[in-house]
């Protein structure tokens, strides 16, 4: 029987709460065996800004899924060089894993409607089944999904309804920029860490 394992692949800048629910919402919904967190070396879509270390951002990972044992870092993307794109992590991930694994992308619903721009994404979603979260204001787009993948590939694209947490690594950055509170926006761990770096200032 196939291990079953999801790929959560972010900036994690810093994870919070929100990454880390969604995580396990997948986990049980799609009995997943495992869930392993990617971090982002140099992600294509946020150069320029700026951003917690490679070293930081690992650290943070490993502070928020330190009890889960279903829950792993992976350092695929920051041991390659170069931009990350979602297909050439795949790809590695299938050589390390090998036949005996079957992946699913964890992602928004937002990314899922976009993946016809992305790199192959024929062949991504052939090799690696998506789960993408959806919130009421943006459902899958059928028609763009159907058209685009055809109902073989569309029918590895899952959705995922999830209780929404309005948390995001910006407002997390934001607020710490102005002074307030980030308790229970992510784990303590991670706030301690955070105050503890001098992150974000």
């Amino acid at each position: 029987m196939k291990e079953r394992i999801g790929l959560m692949g972010g900036t994690f800048d810093p994870i919070h709460l929100a990454h880390l629910h969604i995580a396990e919402e997948a986990r049980e919904a799609f009995a997943l065996d495992r869930v392993l967190f990617i971090p982002a070396a140099q992600p294509p879509h946020k150069q320029g800004r700026r951003i917690a270390s490679a070293a930081q951002r690992i650290r943070m990972v490993e502070l928020a899924i330190a009890g889960n044992p279903h829950f792993a870092i992976d350092l695929l993307e920051m041991e390659r060089k170069g931009p990350s794109y979602s297909w050439l992590m795949v790809q590695e991930m299938q050589q390390r894993q090998g036949e005996d694994a079957e992946l699913f992308f964890i992602t928004g619903s937002d990314s899922i409607n976009d993946l016809p721009t992305w790199n192959h994404p024929r062949d991504l979603v052939g090799a690696c089944q998506f789960i993408g979260t959806t919130r009421p204001e943006v459902p899958f787009d059928e028609k763009v999904l159907l058209d685009y993948f055809g109902p073989e590939l569309r029918s590895r694209i899952h959705e995922l309804a999830v209780p929404m947490m309005e948390i995001s690594s910006t407002l997390i950055r934001e607020r710490i920029a102005a002074g307030r509170s980030i308790r229970y926006l992510l784990p303590e761990a991670v706030a301690d860490y955070i105050e503890k770096e001098g992150l974000y200032q």
